[in-house]
């Protein structure tokens, strides 16, 4: 039997007992009718970067419906879940939230979220894989709103004082370790690249570089016990290994992307949210740019991701929550989340404004990303297993165990988790 930690045994309980006080709410129904007269949809979201667009959408929305006004509630997205799991568990979610694709099929399969077939969303409006990551059980509860690839930044001063060629399309892993090391200065404190333990931003990319995965497309089995996983890995320990990234420890202390934005970092793989708030930084927005992410020995695979917007099913003004949710994530919305430069939206042609809010950066790069880009690994109860795998890479990434060892253990503890999820 594959083991399981204590630790571990008790992340699965948690997850158990989140799905169990969903299910506990889940059993009304909202009504589909509008409420009549002036209403308050309340309209929870996790970025306060792209709070300001979000009020432009808001703002258009009430033009169209002057009876009703949205109230955007702001919540940082360490606490957001945690919050919406309590608020779902008391009946009190807001009436239209963001959704992820991790957390997405457990809320769902609860009856937590109102199907949008019906509210006008258009599947053909938005890419395939993101209609599937937001369709549970053949039906269509999310509506994308924006998607996400991943990048990556460089800081051109870095790049000048050492010599080094800028990262361009074509790099390889050997060409990107070989950078971090040549901009790695110890006398300085100086260093290449932040190897974070990073799923989105880092791992989850180059084990698919090297062609492996981390979850089977069903979302029933691991992939981290493969030959690929452990390469996709070690690309990262190694540069920890080799002094050209921070320790995990110094990256615990101070946040990696920190250190990039102080320039004690040269490279720093980010998904394309980044962009907003680094073209707003003063400080850094004519140093930096950005650029392919390097390829593995299958490609440069970037995953891809999006958020959804999604009505609470148990909302008193259903039909108003509905017909915000699709808006926020239709046409309109989408060209003013682009002309800011906020996010890439997922509506089908929009992403080229978003491209051209900001032309000192290379943005084409992210779109570019799509033609190879991988789905984000999610199964019907995601935190179930990345609970472990956050604890198990842990000792990977601080030298405690081996890259070899430590997947070894994480692939049969996840395994254990997800075969607990089809019981």
């Amino acid at each position: 039997m594959p083991r399981t930690s204590r630790r571990a045994l008790g992340a699965l309980a948690a997850a158990t007992a989140a799905v169990v006080s969903l299910t506990a709410c889940s059993s009304g129904t909202g009504g589909g009718e509008s409420s009549g007269g002036d209403i308050t949809l309340s309209y929870a979201i996790w970025d306060e970067n792209q709070k300001p667009a979000m009020e432009e959408i808001a703002a258009a929305f009430e033009k169209e419906n002057p009876n009703v006004t949205i109230d955007i509630q702001v919540t940082p997205y360490k606490e957001y879940f945690t919050k919406l799991q309590t608020a779902a568990t008391g009946g009190s979610a807001a009436d239209v939230f963001w959704m992820n694709g991790p957390n997405f099929q457990l809320y769902a399969s609860n009856g937590q979220l109102a199907p949008l077939d019906d509210a006008g969303v258009d599947a053909a409006d938005y890419p395939e894989g993101l209609v599937d990551l937001y369709t549970f059980d053949g039906t269509l509860y999310g509506a994308p709103k924006d998607f996400d690839t991943v990048a990556l930044w460089y800081n051109k001063a870095l790049f000048d004082a050492a010599g080094v060629a800028y990262p361009a399309a074509g790099w390889t892993w050997d060409d990107f370790t070989a950078a971090a090391a040549a901009l790695t200065d110890p006398a300085t404190g100086q260093y290449g690249v932040a190897a974070s333990q990073y799923g989105q931003e880092n791992y989850y990319n180059s084990i698919a570089q090297a062609g492996g995965e981390v979850i089977s497309a069903d979302g029933t089995t691991t992939g981290y016990d493969s030959p690929e996983a452990l390469e996709g890995v070690e690309l990262w320990t190694d540069l920890i290994e080799a002094g050209a990234s921070p320790t995990a420890q110094q990256m615990t202390d101070t946040n990696p992307e920190d250190l990039f934005l102080s320039g004690k970092v040269a490279m720093f793989q980010n998904g394309s949210w980044a962009a907003i708030a680094y073209g707003e930084n003063a400080d850094i927005s004519d140093k930096v740019d950005v650029a392919p992410l390097p390829e593995g020995p299958t490609g440069n695979q970037s995953v891809i991701h999006g958020v959804g917007n999604v009505a609470n099913a148990k909302s008193p003004h259903l039909a108003e929550a509905k017909a915000f949710a699709a808006f926020a994530s239709a046409e309109e919305a989408a060209t003013i989340q682009a002309e800011t430069g906020t996010v890439i939206p997922a509506f089908r042609d929009t992403q080229q404004a978003w491209v051209d809010a900001q032309p000192q950066f290379d943005l084409q790069v992210y779109i570019d990303a799509l033609d190879t880009a991988v789905p984000y690994p999610v199964s019907k109860n995601t935190s179930a297993w990345t609970s472990i795998e956050s604890e198990v890479l842990s000792q990977v990434w601080s030298g405690a165990v081996t890259p070899e060892a430590g997947l070894q253990d994480l692939a049969e503890q996840m395994q254990t988790a997800l075969d607990a999820e089809q019981e």
